[in-house]
């Protein structure tokens, strides 16, 4: 009995202890199956992480094809799971999540192992157990906080995750999100910003770098800290061996291979085969924000193909920076860069460099060479001695590079300041100092298209994008001057007139609301009754606001708006010699359509855009192709493409304007200084004491526009005309794309006919005569040209005003061509500035 009841006891206390036990895992789970159902409650959803896109670098191309610039937040590039090479989701798995493919999202022996590491060291070494399923959850839809609070969420996320998407996609997901330093996110920006080299590229040593850095990539930089990245380095490739995934002897080859990477200056950076940023770029940026929305467009993964033919933008690029430099070095003015180094840094050659390179000053500089940055290191009496960056030792400025500039030598310069050199060469390509130089004040921009498709082959919108971003083809507001002239002329050919109808030079006087307004031609002299082609061609204004009021500004507005000059143009007077402001990149749009016979154009710096899948979602040109799928057409047939654009102007005007700008080229106030090989049109335009110099012209299947002026416009000077300043930039420019895409005659739209006229007094001259004064005009049909009537607008001569000034010559006769004379009238002065004026 005694023995009975000893077993009762044992049976009844381990009863206790087993009921304890069981009711203790009951209340273990219990509460634990609440603390999940709790904090398992309104948490994110999952499910949308199936149609996740991760933000992805929009990258722009040129038209070859070649990588010209991008644009993030975060530089990404996504890769589908099934374009990762096996080696590098190896190196990942053994670095982050041994048993990725056998859990169900959680590892709770990884878990364990964690707590019994911490308990160990007290604390001291608590590492993490996440899996890779977990980092997704706390990547995507969960904070970065090391609460218990946040790794309950993180393990019911990924449980429910797992049983959403398959494996490879979660991996997916992973390798394209994770932050890997260096403002790389994902492994394929990673393998680029680090080795310049694609996912399969990478050996496995290279792979288990990259796998290394999740942990913590600011611990394990590749510079900074390299011996720790190392032995990280290691551990993972002993964790690949070990996981079946590389041999024995894979193992030891790859362990005793150094640490080479684009930081420590062993591979060449990606970034190194990227120009510049520059104003084009940076304008498709601009434009495609305004379009897609800023954040769509930095996270989009667009691929742009640009307009931009490189060479064409170099050249522009010198064109333009040719002109400005030499307008401020005329004005014999140094300024340098404001940049001043610490003169105790001058003491040590480390010390200097280390502070020039981080100066803030242009380095995208190229004309007659590199600009470089330097520093004044010393002041001798013929000498400036300098440092300069890249470059070994140091070089010598003579006192004969700077006598452009007033002032006292001394004065102008101190130890320290920062400024830009670069090299002279003799004529036999050999060194033979350096020369000083600056950012110009005065500013402009230039921009190119093709006539036909508007393209926009080359945009520049200043001396130096690095030393402002401010892109005066686009975004400066400007007077146009003169060169806002042919709409008016547009719209009175359109109306009745024709290139050989009179209008009276003669002074007007005009009552406004500021008061009496007295505008006048820029030679300041009067010319009496003239044919529109020679008042286009030497820019007359009186004639001009004639032929306004005849026409009416109601009518000249409506042309203005619809080549979209401008959104609203004001119906005043003074608009019509271009008062009111508008930009440069609209004016070379406006008489694209000149050139190509009055057909609506809508320029362009993108022909295409592709989103991240591939699918193109803009395409520029939308003409139809319709003999392109013919597998082969007759010899020397090209393909037919339909065009169903607006015409905006009829074709025999915008010939007819076209001619009287050929004009301007030929003989007027661009003729000294554009001379191409090929027909040419163009208009000058100057504003008031020289504010603004403007060149606007075309071949037959290239427009380009110049602009000049300070930034906070006020005069520049005598002689700053856009004949002087923009005209030899446009032919330095249009003499090269001459040679590259050649040009010819100016088409002859159908329905008219040639007379020849007198180009100084509209008289009708016979079919033979010839001369400096004999124009070929052309003509409607059906439409017989009246001549010798005048027109004055309506103004009444201003009092005690000389109708015509003294410009007295007695007429010429001319020989023609069948022998015979014909008499011309007096030849008038052309005045003392080539471009014409606001007033």
């Amino acid at each position: 009995m005694k023995g009975d009841g000893v077993l009762r006891f044992i049976f009844s206390f381990f009863g206790s202890i087993f009921s304890l036990i069981t009711m203790g895992i009951a209340a273990i789970a219990l509460t634990i199956g609440a603390v999940f159902w709790v904090y398992g409650r309104d948490l994110p959803s999952h499910e949308s992480l199936a149609q996740y896109q991760p933000p992805t670098i929009s990258r722009i191309y040129s038209g070859e094809g070649a990588l010209i610039d991008e644009f993030a937040k975060e530089r990404r590039l996504f890769t589908s799971a099934e374009d990762v090479p096996a080696l590098i989701k190896q190196a990942f798995i053994s670095a982050e999540d041994k048993n990725f493919y056998t859990h169900q999202g959680y590892d709770m022996r990884g878990i364990a192992a964690a707590g019994v590491e911490a308990v160990r060291s007290r604390g001291s070494n608590v590492r993490g157990a996440s899996t890779i399923t977990q980092q997704v959850m706390k990547n995507f839809l969960l904070d970065g906080s090391r609460r218990a609070e946040r790794k309950i969420k993180e393990i019911i996320l990924a449980s429910r995750l797992e049983e959403t998407l398959d494996k490879e996609a979660i991996l997916e997901l992973y390798l394209n999100e994770i932050f890997l330093g260096q403002n790389s996110y994902g492994v394929t920006a990673a393998a680029q910003t680090y080795f310049n080299k694609t996912l399969g590229e990478l050996v496995p040593h290279e792979a288990a770098m990259l796998a290394s850095l999740p942990k913590a990539p600011s611990d394990f930089h590749p510079v900074r800290r390299k011996d720790r990245l190392l032995q990280r380095r290691n551990f993972v490739l002993k964790e690949m061996m070990e996981n079946g995934y590389i041999s024995e002897a894979v193992y030891e080859v790859e362990r005793q291979q150094p640490l080479r990477t684009v930081q420590n200056g062993d591979f060449q950076s990606f970034r190194t085969v990227l120009p510049p940023r520059d104003y084009f770029t940076d304008e498709i940026r601009r434009q495609l924000s305004d379009d897609f929305g800023e954040g769509e467009f930095f996270t989009g993964g667009f691929t742009v193909r640009a307009t931009i033919d490189h060479e064409m933008q170099a050249e522009a690029a010198v064109a333009l920076r040719k002109e400005l430099e030499k307008f401020d070095r005329n004005k014999g003015l140094w300024r340098g860069t404001k940049v001043k180094l610490p003169i105790e840094a001058l003491n040590a050659e480390e010390t200097w460099r280390k502070e020039l390179a981080n100066a803030s000053v242009p380095r995208d500089i190229e004309l007659n060479g590199t600009w470089y940055p330097a520093v004044v290191l010393g002041i001798e009496d013929q000498t400036l001695t300098v440092g300069i960056e890249k470059q070994e030792g140091t070089g010598t400025v003579p006192r004969s590079d700077i006598r452009w500039m007033k002032g006292n030598f001394f004065d102008n310069f101190a130890e320290g300041d920062v400024v830009l050199v670069r090299a002279i060469t003799n004529n036999d390509g050999s060194f033979s100092n350096w020369s000083l130089r600056q950012v110009p004040e005065v500013q402009g921009g230039f921009v190119a298209m093709d006539v036909n498709s508007g393209r926009v082959l080359a945009m520049q919108g200043g001396f130096s994008y690095q030393h402002s971003v401010f892109n005066r083809a686009t975004q400066a507001q400007r007077q146009p001057g003169s060169s806002f002239k042919p709409f008016v002329y547009a719209a009175a050919l359109d109306s009745g007139y024709s290139p050989a109808t009179i209008v009276v030079d003669a002074p007007i006087e005009i009552n406004t609301p500021q008061g009496l307004w007295r505008p006048k031609n820029s030679s300041n002299k009067f010319y009496g009754p003239t044919p529109l082609r020679t008042g286009i061609e030497q820019s007359r204004n009186l004639m001009t606001i004639r032929l306004a009021e005849e026409v009416s500004m109601e009518v000249i507005a409506g042309y203005a708006e619809r080549f979209g000059v401008y959104d609203n143009m004001g119906a005043y007077l003074a608009n019509s010699l271009g008062a009111e402001e508008t930009t440069l990149y609209q004016m070379v749009a406006a008489y694209a359509m000149f050139a190509n016979g009055g057909e609506r154009v809508e320029p362009t710096l993108v022909d295409r855009i592709q989103d991240r899948s591939g699918r193109t979602i803009y395409r520029h040109d939308d003409r139809n192709c319709v003999d392109c799928t013919i597998p082969a057409l007759p010899a020397g047939e090209a393909p037919r493409i339909v065009t169903n654009r607006e015409q905006v102007m009829d074709p025999i005007t915008a010939y007819q304007l076209t001619s009287m700008m050929k004009g301007v080229v030929d003989r007027g106030t661009a003729s000294s200084h554009i001379n191409l090989p090929v027909p040419t049109a163009g208009k000058t335009g100057t504003t008031n004491d020289s504010r603004d110099a403007w060149f606007v012209g075309f071949t037959s299947n290239i427009v380009a526009g110049c602009y000049i002026g300070y930034d906070n416009p006020r005069p520049m000077g005598r002689g700053a005309y856009g004949g002087t300043l923009c005209g030899p930039v446009f032919q330095q420019f249009m003499t090269k794309a001459t040679e590259k895409y050649g040009g010819g005659p100016f088409a002859v739209p159908e329905g008219g006919r040639f007379i020849k006229i007198d180009r100084f007094t509209g008289s009708r001259l016979s079919d033979d005569a010839s001369g400096a004064y004999v124009v070929s005009e052309y003509f409607r049909d059906g439409e017989e040209p009246i001549f010798g009537v005048s027109y004055d607008g309506g103004f009444a001569i201003g009092s005690n005003l000389p109708l015509v000034e003294e410009v007295r010559q007695s007429g010429r006769k001319v020989k023609t061509s069948s022998g015979g004379t014909a008499v011309l009238g007096p030849k008038a002065s052309f005045g003392t500035i080539s471009s014409g004026g606001l007033y």
